[in-house]
């Protein structure tokens, strides 16, 4: 079954009845899923040309993960200890919403999390006050769109899945019931 049709068939009467929401409208969403990655350690010190290939690298893999093309984050001031300079490109991130959100999620469910290396599940603490839960994934060929052959350098990569749920317990619950694999707390 896909997510959506498991959130919408499954999820929200389940978190009607278990947090007695009168509508379907109160019960808690996934409103967008954020895909970030760092390479300032990648391009520190190398020559620009380098710096190009490395972050055109990043920008390709990241998008074949996310099904969009990613933005390129740039440094908003400089700071000498890191060797930083203003407008200097830092990372990548891809804001997913709609259908790609599902489609990524799916495979973030069902292949990547168990492919990922000691993974016992996802840790309550996780979650925010506010229901949204980070996770980080050190190496991104754990997805299957990646050749780890044809890769130029292994990244880790930081997903956020933002809900728009008012508390802690809300957030875990729905992503619980939309089959996250979640710890329980010990």
């Amino acid at each position: 079954m896909k997510l959506k049709d498991k959130y919408q068939k499954e999820t929200v009467p389940q978190m009607m009845e278990k947090f007695n929401l009168k509508s379907v409208f109160a019960v808690p969403r996934i409103e967008k899923v954020v895909v970030n990655t760092g390479f300032g350690r990648q391009v520190a010190g190398q020559s620009s040309d380098e710096q190009k290939k490395i972050q055109d690298s990043f920008l390709q893999d990241l998008g074949l993960i996310c099904g969009q093309r990613a933005v390129l984050k740039l440094a908003k001031k400089s700071i000498s200890s890191f060797k930083i300079r203003e407008g200097q490109a830092l990372g990548a991130s891809c804001t997913l919403r709609k259908n790609k959100m599902y489609d990524f999620l799916e495979r973030l469910i069902n292949v990547v999390l168990p492919r990922s290396r000691d993974f016992q599940g996802i840790n309550p603490d996780s979650f925010d006050k506010q229901g949204n839960l980070n996770l980080g994934i050190r190496e991104h060929i754990a997805f299957p769109e990646i050749s780890p052959e044809k890769t130029r350098s292994i990244f880790g990569l930081e997903i956020t899945v933002a809900t728009n749920a008012k508390d802690k317990e809300k957030g875990l619950n729905l992503l619980k019931l939309m089959g996250f694999p979640i710890k329980n707390k010990a």
